[in-house]
C-alpha cells in the first residue's frame, strides 16, 4: 500500500468512525423529540426545541453526510461548533475529565474540515 491510499483510508476511518461515534448521541436525541419531548439544555438562549433540532442536526443528520462524505468539510463545521458549546459553554465549569469527550469529538472534526472527505467519498466522485 502507499502513503496515498494509507492517507484515504485514514480519512475514511476517522470520518465513520467519529461520525458513528456522534450518532449513539444524537440518535437518542431524535427518538426522544419524535416521541414529543422537546425538553433540552438552552445553553446559547434560543429555546430548548430549537437548541434540541440544532442538536440533532449536528449529532444525526451532518454525521451521516459525513460518513458518505458529502460536503464534508461544510457538514464538519456546525459539528465543530456544537462541540465547542458543549465543550466551554455546557461542560464549563466541569474538570477536565467531564468534558474530554467534547474535545475529542472536536478535535476530530476540526481535522475532517482540514482535510476533507478524502478518497473514498462522493465528494471525490
Amino acid at each position: 500500500m502507499n502513503s496515498s491510499t494509507n492517507y484515504n483510508l485514514g480519512l475514511l476511518l476517522l470520518r465513520v468512525g467519529f461520525s458513528g461515534m456522534m450518532l449513539t448521541h444524537g440518535i437518542p436525541k431524535l427518538l426522544k423529540m419524535i416521541s414529543g419531548d422537546f425538553s433540552f439544555g438552552d445553553p446559547i438562549g434560543i429555546g430548548e426545541p430549537a437548541t434540541l433540532v440544532l442538536a440533532i442536526l449536528c449529532e444525526v443528520i451532518f454525521p451521516i453526510l459525513i460518513i458518505i462524505g458529502f460536503k464534508t468539510r461544510l457538514a464538519a463545521i456546525p459539528v465543530i461548533i456544537t462541540m465547542t458549546i458543549a465543550a466551554f459553554i455546557v461542560h464549563a465549569a466541569d474538570p477536565l475529565g467531564t468534558k474530554e469527550m467534547a474535545i475529542l469529538y472536536l478535535i476530530a472534526f476540526i481535522v475532517i474540515a482540514l482535510l476533507g472527505g478524502g478518497k473514498y467519498s462522493v465528494d471525490r466522485k
